[in-house]
């Protein structure tokens, strides 16, 4: 049985997982971003973090997933950095919308979709992504993302449209300024993952009609934007991954519900289920 490592890797985070060695190994490092690491980073990286923790020194298959992998440039130098740390192995780099779907789908068709920090969607067809509705990011889209609902948190508190009772758990929750807010969106690093730090506020909040109706807006814009676009939404099952997703899992329900539309698997992260697809890939 060839011993498998399968990466599910963010910026920050980056979850490995391998197969076939006895029981599944989970082993967490720092995230990977290819776009502000070089191989030779990346490289000490996984010398330093991964190999200590893996229990073999044999691996025959790395198939990784992760951020900015949409990127050629990018693929090439993940694949040429994995390869100087398992020089034996088949190396596979795709997408982390390639991972959502082969999670969310398997080896079957569907619709699969992120909702996390930020959104993204494909039409998977079993295989590959067929259709993809493009993503312009948290600053022009994004929406059901963290950031996306995140915005709107901020947004109904700056401009005062939050009632006293939510302005004041607000204060307490967060106890910030005007001026602190827009110097971490305008000014920090990173300030998609600011916003969607808001997004605990709606679910800590859950029942108030001001909370609902930016949870229930923010992912209907998501399927109105995204999945309305797609032919096979009415065909196939829709299924979700991501904290979002998993966090206002009743909401998806509620709304495909009312589309009539499918709701298939809703996964808080696709590492199971990305287990499962490269097992039954033997």
């Amino acid at each position: 049985m060839p011993i498998k490592l399968i990466a599910d890797c963010g910026a920050t985070k980056c979850e490995w997982r391998v197969l076939g060695s006895g029981k599944p190994k989970t082993i967490f490092t720092a995230g990977i971003s290819p776009y502000f690491l070089n191989r030779e980073q990346i490289i000490s990286l996984l010398v330093a973090e991964l190999l200590p923790k893996l229990t073999t020194t044999t691996i025959n298959e790395v198939h990784y997933y992760g951020t900015g992998l949409g990127n050629v440039a990018n693929v090439k130098l993940l694949k040429a950095a994995l390869k100087k740390v398992f020089p034996t192995a088949d190396i596979e780099a795709n997408t982390d919308l390639l991972a959502a779907a082969r999670a969310l789908c398997g080896s079957e068709k569907g619709v699969a979709c992120i909702l996390g920090t930020g959104s993204n969607s494909c039409f998977y067809n079993g295989k590959k992504i067929i259709k993809n509705s493009p993503g312009l990011g948290y600053v022009l889209g994004d929406e059901g993302s963290g950031a996306y609902l995140g915005k709107k948190v901020l947004q109904h508190y700056l401009y005062n449209t939050f009632d006293e009772d939510l302005r004041a758990r607000f204060d307490a929750k967060f106890v910030t300024t005007h001026h602190e807010i827009l110097e971490n969106v305008y000014r920090a690093p990173q300030p998609n993952r600011y916003l969607a730090s808001f997004t605990v506020f709606l679910a800590e909040n859950r029942g108030h009609y001001m909370i609902e109706n930016i949870i229930e807006d923010g992912i209907n814009d998501f399927f109105f934007n995204h999945l309305y676009k797609y032919r096979e939404s009415w065909l196939y099952p829709i299924s979700f991954a991501g904290s979002v997703a998993y966090g206002f899992r009743d909401v998806l329900k509620d709304i495909c519900g009312s589309y009539e539309l499918e709701l298939g698997a809703i996964l808080k992260q696709p590492m199971d289920g990305l287990e499962k697809f490269h097992k039954s890939a033997e």
